[in-house]
């Protein structure tokens, strides 16, 4: 089983599944392929027609895009428990997932990580969102606040127990952290900052994070 990913500084779609195969325990070999580089098309075209990491190889097939790696995790892990195991928690989280892959055009768009914006390290300096970012992130801290609300109580995570929903956002908790977003300023009452801190501490994304570095 091989994981193809884009540099770990910066590739948040490469973030999610890793994270999934990490929690199930999967072994699996990382090649990394770098990005923004004049050979990175063809780096990308020996593992994929998509032109896109993350790529997960295994068993003689080719699975593209984060979602689809993370469901065929869930697939070949039933026991880890990748979704919540309320079925309105689930509902949910798949929801929460779907918007997370397909919306949230302003933060991905002007809240963008590269080789000068990386998504590991500490909290940077302070800075104002433009109103559409402000709109995605009062989203968000609705989002995660409802959820925490509702079905939170067995553990620090969005729906309490650690899910694929948390993979999806890992990457989102590290933009806000690294263009230094104020939430309280946004409406957050201290739930989504507390939400953000528990993903950006968390064992796995650590690991990420001292690969990226080192």
């Amino acid at each position: 089983m091989r994981l193809i990913l884009g540099d770990k500084a910066y590739s948040t779609w490469s973030l999610r599944p890793w994270l999934v195969l990490k929690r199930c325990g999967a072994d699996f070999e990382e090649v990394i392929v770098p990005l923004n580089r004049p050979d990175t098309a063809e780096g990308i075209a020996r593992h994929t027609g998509s032109g896109k990491v993350p790529v997960l190889e295994v068993e003689g097939e080719t699975i593209w895009d984060s979602l689809a790696i993370s469901l065929w995790a869930e697939e070949r892990y039933p026991r880890v428990g990748l979704w919540p195991s309320d079925s309105h928690a689930r509902w949910m989280a798949r929801a929460a997932v779907c918007e997370m892959h397909s919306a949230f055009a302003a933060l991905r768009t002007e809240g963008g990580m590269g080789p000068d914006h990386p998504m590991v390290g500490d909290w940077g300096a302070e800075t104002t969102p433009s109103a559409a970012v402000a709109a995605d992130l009062r989203r968000l801290i609705d989002l995660w606040s409802r959820a925490r609300a509702r079905f939170g109580a067995g553990g620090p995570y969005m729906f309490g127990e650690w899910s694929i929903a948390d993979a999806f956002f890992t990457p989102v908790a590290a933009r806000i952290r690294h263009y230094g977003w104020s939430l309280e300023a946004l409406g957050d009452d201290g739930t989504a900052l507390a939400y953000i801190e528990t993903l950006l501490s968390q064992p796995d994304f650590l690991e990420w994070e001292a690969g990226a570095t080192s």
